[in-house]
């Protein structure tokens, strides 16, 4: 008797709402997988030791660093990237939030900062506290500006955009909030 070596072919990932397959190689990271073999661009290599930011994106709506994550462990889950967060139409509020508050210069890690921003917002109406938290129990309360900052301190901006940027993430959750 011979045992059965069939393997069940590997789950996609669904990216941006496609179905991709899960690379042949699990070294390969989701950040590697986005940018290289899917050429979505967006997702930004920054300092490819999860320090930065630049290349958060979200997993199920959580957001995390690509470029510490392999691709292969999310095979069955649903990755966004900036790509993915408007549709042809119009960009996401939170897009056009940075653009109305010049919360961008080179632009390098916007799309980190907007994907994370996105992820915090969904922290925020779960309730999941900060070292700032004193009350989220109101989840209608718009984020304060420290909070803001505490929440997203894991994503650098290295031309000095941060006002900008905490300016476009309060106003359009403080409207959300509304």
């Amino acid at each position: 008797m011979t045992a059965d070596r069939t393997v069940a072919p590997a789950a996609a990932i669904r990216i941006n709402g496609v179905d991709c397959p899960v690379p042949a190689d699990p070294r390969v990271s989701l950040l590697d997988l986005l940018r290289e073999t899917l050429n979505l661009h967006g997702t930004k290599k920054g300092c490819n030791q999860g320090a930065c930011g630049a290349c958060t994106v979200l997993v199920d709506g959580e957001r995390i660093v690509s470029c510490l994550s392999l691709a292969v462990q999310h095979a069955g889950r649903s990755v966004t990237t900036i790509e993915g967060l408007t549709d042809e139409a119009r960009l996401h509020p939170l897009q056009q939030a940075f653009i109305e508050h010049d919360g961008f210069q080179c632009g390098y890690c916007t799309p980190g900062q907007i994907c994370s921003a996105v992820g915090m917002a969904a922290e925020l109406k779960r309730g999941v506290p900060s070292h700032v938290t004193r009350d989220l129990a109101d989840e209608h309360v718009a984020p304060s500006h420290d909070e803001i900052r505490e929440r997203m301190s894991g994503n650098l901006c290295r031309c000095g955009a941060h006002n900008g940027i905490i300016a476009a993430i309060r106003d359009t959750y403080a409207e959300a909030a509304e």
